[in-house]
């Protein structure tokens, strides 16, 4: 017996629209189309088919991979390597979405502890390997590392060095005295220069991040923010902090230009559970 295509797509709970989309990909044809009305017809024997094809689209598998399946007639073992694949990469989407679903919730919390929409949005990325020249010295406070930017500059100059990059500090420690690493990205033509230390900064997987608008005195709001994110979101501090100057301040008011960029990095991990 002979079903009209609205026939069959009512059996199948399908419209008539997927069951053309289908016939155009090869998936499932009608076994019999009208030369002078172009109707197409299909028969019981064919819901099985039909069946298939929305059972392997409901496991995530893509129309292609379905019509792979079926021209080939693949063996069972075939079949589950593709599922289990499947299995695999639907686990890799729930979890991305229930740590979404804790970033929201842990933003949530913020917010209700401050009572204010926070300043500062933190994000959580790669950041590559960098080769890097740097000066590194301890500081009695924050607002003394002039000296160790100073030796960085005429170190550069004396070498015929070109900065590849924004200038950023590393702090290595804060107590007693604060360790500091002044930095600058440079070529590869720097490496084996008697003046200057040239060595590449190994690669970051997960390093939250943050940018800062406005003074070197704000900066600190800036980090409270950062750590107070990676604390509230489960991560623990993997290295020390860094200060990136996309737009560093005026030489004439360090401290204090509104217009001065940073962007604030620590890196950092989420502990087994």
């Amino acid at each position: 017996m002979r079903l009209k295509i609205g026939d069959f797509a009512r059996l199948g709970q399908v419209t008539v629209q997927t069951l053309r989309h289908y016939d155009d990909l090869g998936l499932i044809k009608p076994t019999e189309v009208d030369a002078f009305t172009g109707y197409r017809y299909y028969t019981f024997e064919q819901l099985p088919r039909l069946n298939r094809i929305l059972a392997l689209k409901d496991f995530g598998l893509s129309l292609e991979q379905i019509a792979q399946l079926l021209a080939q007639d693949l063996p069972p073992a075939e079949l589950r390597g593709m599922l289990k694949l499947k299995q695999s990469e639907l686990r890799e989407q729930v979890q991305d979405q229930l740590e979404r679903l804790d970033r929201i919730e842990a933003r949530l919390r913020l917010m209700e502890q401050e009572n204010a929409i926070l300043p500062y949005d933190i994000v959580v990325r790669r950041v590559e390997p960098l080769l890097i020249a740097s000066v590194r010295g301890f500081l009695p406070t924050y607002w003394d590392a002039t000296p160790l930017w100073m030796e960085l500059a005429e170190k550069i100059s004396r070498a015929g060095v070109t900065a590849a990059g924004p200038y950023f500090s590393i702090y290595h420690a804060v107590e007693p005295q604060i360790d500091t690493e002044a930095c600058v990205p440079v070529a590869p033509s720097a490496l084996g220069q008697s003046i200057l230390t040239v060595y590449e900064l190994p690669a970051v997987e997960q390093m939250a991040c943050t940018i800062h608008h406005g003074p070197f005195t704000g900066l600190i709001n800036g980090f409270t923010a950062l750590f107070k994110w990676v604390d509230a979101n489960g991560y623990q501090i993997a290295g020390p902090d860094r200060e990136i100057y996309l737009r560093h301040p005026s030489k004439t008011d360090l401290a204090n230009d509104t217009q001065a960029v940073t962007e604030l990095q620590v890196p950092v991990y989420r502990p087994e559970t």
